[in-house]
């Protein structure tokens, strides 16, 4: 039986945490096997807000080694740069002729970026939901792994589907999401918020921050936000939750039950995490540096994965386009 086509994208915006890691590319990774699972960096989004061009192709770089790095494997999986195939920007013009305005205007994301980046409220910040369609679309993917505050770019998606089925005729499948479940990781110094760079290298742990960083930062890590013998706070269930996530099932067992007979110690919650997040991720930083020293073989499995995307991409667009009388 043919496997179902999977699509993802990451934005290089920078360092990975473990947020990201722990909320998505974790799950990207045991994909692998039951999915033929197409990966890529989307640095087209990217551009929708500040960055800086005379790093960019560094940062693009960094995030596919950290992909890399963490167990995408190109054996397995096509690992490419959006840019690099062309077919992405030229379905998002297609399908902006299909996607009414006022369907954008509702997207939570947009009003939350536009809040985030008022000097620079653009074009393609409003249409980087059509964007997205397009990436999806233009493999023509069954599934897709999403979380929650991504389910109603999806939805665009499925309009989109509709819209072009409905108009040129059946091609497109309905998407389908894999919710990714038990993985909102929280701010280490802010816990009612989600983990984020936007709010300052304390708040959250890169995946390549060295162990006395990951101490400093867990041991710093806000715990009791709330008034004395009240429910377990945001921050203590955040830390049990990461202990949990990064596998020590029998120091969060034992933690736990010291919680629940108010015999625990903070401290002694954040060192047993600090440890137990500084062995998860050694062999993650070991292949990292690995990658490093070899990174004409990163833009080599690049390369190579844009060549097989465009493959997919140049068949599909065809028949797109004659779909649409445009061939």
């Amino acid at each position: 039986m043919n496997k179902k086509t999977l699509f993802s994208g990451i934005q290089p915006t920078g360092e990975i945490h473990i947020g990201n890691y722990l909320g998505a590319l974790k799950n990207w990774v045991n994909l692998q096997s039951q999915y033929n699972c197409i990966y890529s960096v989307v640095d087209l989004h990217a551009i929708t807000i500040y960055y800086d061009p005379a790093k960019y192709q560094e940062t693009i770089l960094n995030t596919a080694m950290d992909l890399l790095a963490i167990g995408i494997n190109p054996k397995k999986s096509i690992l490419f740069v959006q840019s690099q195939v062309p077919q992405h920007t030229e379905l998002c013009w297609l399908f902006n002729s299909l996607v009414p305005i006022a369907e954008l205007e509702r997207m939570t994301q947009f009003k939350d970026k536009a809040a985030e980046h008022k000097e620079n409220i653009n074009a393609g910040l409003f249409d980087y939901p059509v964007l997205q369609a397009a990436d999806i679309l233009l493999y023509k993917t069954a599934m897709v792994p999403v979380g929650q505050d991504q389910l109603q770019h999806l939805e665009l998606t499925n309009t989109v589907v509709k819209k072009f089925n409905n108009k040129f005729g059946k091609y497109f499948e309905e998407i389908k999401p894999i919710i990714n479940e038990g993985a909102r990781i929280m701010s280490l110094t802010n816990p009612e918020k989600k983990m984020s760079k936007s709010l300052g290298p304390n708040n959250y742990i890169a995946l390549n921050d060295a162990p006395e960083i990951i101490r400093k930062k867990i041991m710093s890590a806000v715990t009791d936000t709330g008034p004395a013998g009240a429910a377990m706070s945001a921050g203590v269930k955040n830390l049990f939750d990461l202990l949990k996530l990064f596998g020590a099932t029998a120091a969060y067992e034992k933690l736990m039950s010291a919680y629940d007979n108010k015999t625990l110690k903070y401290a002694e919650l954040k060192s047993e995490l600090a440890e137990t997040v500084i062995v998860q991720l050694k062999p993650i930083q070991e292949k990292r540096k690995k990658l490093e020293n070899n990174k004409k073989q990163v833009i080599k499995i690049l390369a190579n994965g844009a060549v097989q995307a465009e493959k997919i991409a140049q068949k599909n667009m065809a028949e797109i386009k004659q779909k649409m009388g445009l061939l």
